[in-house]
C-alpha cells in the first residue's frame, strides 16, 4: 500500500519544444496510467517564441491542472536552474528529469520506478551503454563525441555510472534538492557533476538500459561550442572534485 502513496513529479524543462510537447505528454499519461503510479507532470518552459507554452496551456485544459503544472520562466535559463525551480513546484517524493525532444522514451519510467523500489536506489539512471541500451539516429561523430565524453568523464572523475551525460533520470525528491544545491556547473556537465556529487556523497545510483532516440523534429542541442564547454567544464569539474 505505502508503493501507492509514491508520487512521481516529472520536470520538462522545454524551450522550442511545440511539435513535440503533445506526444511526449500523452506518452507520459499513457505509461503512468497503465502503470497505476500517481505523478505530475511540470513545465517549465524558458520563453520560448515557438508558441511552446500556448501548447502546454491546452494540454492542461486536456489533461486537467491537477495532472499537467505551468511553471514558465521568462528567458532561457538553462537546465539547473529549471529543476531548482521546477522542483519549488514538485509535490512528489520522487522527481524524474527527462528531456521533452523525445530522445527519453516515457516507457521506460515503470522500469525506472521498478528498479528504484528493487534497491531502494537514492537514484535511477538511464543508460545508453549497458545492457541493451542503445542509441538510434546518431551518426558516427556524435557517437564518438558521446563516447569521446563519456570516457573522459570515467577516467577523470571515475563516478561509477555507466552514463555520464544522460539526463533521464529519477530522483529521490531531497536526493536532486541536496545535490542542485551542490552543482555549479551549467547545460550538459551540469548532468555529470550530478552523479559525480552523488558519488562523493554515498547515494546510491541504480541503472535501467534505455534506447535513446535522437531528437525528432528539432536541431541536436550539441553543438561544436557545447562540446568544447563540455570538456573545459570536465576539467573544472575535475580540478574541484
Amino acid at each position: 500500500a505505502a508503493a501507492r502513496e509514491d508520487k512521481y513529479s516529472v520536470l520538462l524543462p522545454t524551450y522550442n519544444e511545440r511539435e513535440n510537447l503533445p506526444l511526449i505528454v500523452w506518452l507520459l499519461v499513457k505509461y503512468f496510467n497503465e502503470s497505476g503510479y500517481n505523478y505530475e507532470i511540470i513545465i517549465i518552459d524558458d520563453g520560448s517564441p515557438d508558441g511552446t507554452l500556448e501548447v502546454a496551456e491546452q494540454l492542461q485544459k486536456i489533461y486537467g491542472s491537477n495532472k499537467i503544472l505551468l511553471r514558465p520562466r521568462e528567458k532561457k535559463l538553462g537546465l539547473g536552474t529549471a529543476y531548482i525551480h521546477g522542483m519549488k513546484h514538485a509535490s512528489g517524493n520522487f522527481v524524474i528529469i527527462m528531456d521533452a525532444d523525445l530522445s527519453h522514451h516515457p516507457k521506460f519510467i515503470p522500469e525506472f520506478i521498478e528498479k528504484q523500489k528493487e534497491g531502494d536506489y537514492d537514484l535511477v539512471s538511464g543508460t545508453r551503454y549497458r545492457g541493451n541500451g542503445g542509441v538510434y539516429g546518431w551518426d558516427l561523430r556524435r557517437k564518438l563525441i558521446s563516447r569521446g565524453a563519456n570516457f573522459l568523464s570515467q577516467v577523470l572523475l571515475r563516478p561509477g555510472a555507466s552514463d555520464l551525460t544522460g539526463s533521464f533520470r529519477l530522483y529521490k525528491k531531497h536526493v536532486l534538492e541536496s545535490l542542485v544545491e551542490r552543482c555549479v556547473s551549467k547545460g550538459y556537465v551540469f548532468q555529470m557533476e550530478m552523479i559525480v556529487r552523488a558519488r562523493q556523497l554515498n547515494y546510491t545510483v541504480g541503472e535501467v538500459p534505455i534506447s535513446f532516440v535522437d531528437r525528432v523534429y528539432g536541431e541536436s542541442k550539441l553543438g561544436g561550442n557545447e562540446i568544447v564547454s563540455f570538456v573545459k567544464g570536465l576539467l573544472t569539474l575535475f580540478a574541484t572534485t
